[in-house]
C-alpha cells in the first residue's frame, strides 16, 4: 500500500500501485469452478457396440484411352473409331456402374477444335469425369 503524509510542505508525486490481491482471488475462484465442473462435461453413457471386422472395400472405376491424333482422328482404346460412332460409345460408358474415367490423349499439334468437340459430346452423355493425359518430360 502506498503511504502518504498530510504535510503539503514535502509534496511528493502520487504513488500508485496495483492491488493484485482481488485479482487472484477471482482466478482461484475460477480455477476451482473449472476443476469441479471439468468432470461432468466429459460424462457419456457408456454403450457396449456390437464389434465386427471389416476391410474397405475400394473399387476404383475402369478408365477409357482416347486418342486424338493431328488430322482428327479418334482412337477408343486404341481401336480407331468415327465421330459419329464416338457418341454412341459415350452414351454406353455413361451408363456403366461405376461409370468409368475418360482419359483423353491428344497430339500436340492437334486442333483445340477437335478437342473441344470431344469433350462436348462426352458432356452430353452424360460422362462427369474427364481428364487429359499429358507428358511429363521436358520438351526439346
Amino acid at each position: 500500500m502506498a503511504f502518504g503524509s498530510f504535510n503539503n510542505a514535502t509534496r511528493q508525486a502520487p504513488l500508485a500501485e496495483i492491488n493484485v490481491v482481488p485479482l487472484v482471488d477471482v482466478m482461484l475462484v475460477l480455477l476451482v469452478i473449472f476443476i469441479v465442473t471439468a468432470p461432468l462435461l466429459t460424462h457419456s453413457v457408456r454403450i457396449d457396440l456390437p464389434k465386427a471386422a471389416s476391410s474397405p472395400n475400394i473399387t476404383r472405376p475402369e478408365h477409357v484411352q482416347l486418342g486424338i491424333r493431328e488430322d482428327g482422328s479418334l482412337y477408343w482404346n486404341g481401336v480407331a473409331v468415327a465421330m459419329d460412332a464416338l457418341e454412341s460409345h459415350f452414351s454406353a460408358a455413361a451408363m456403366q456402374q461405376p461409370q468409368p474415367e475418360l482419359h483423353i490423349r491428344a497430339d500436340r499439334r492437334v486442333h483445340y477444335e477437335h478437342v473441344a468437340r470431344v469433350m462436348s459430346a462426352a458432356a452430353r452423355a452424360g460422362l462427369l469425369r474427364i481428364g487429359f493425359v499429358t507428358d511429363p518430360s521436358p520438351t526439346p
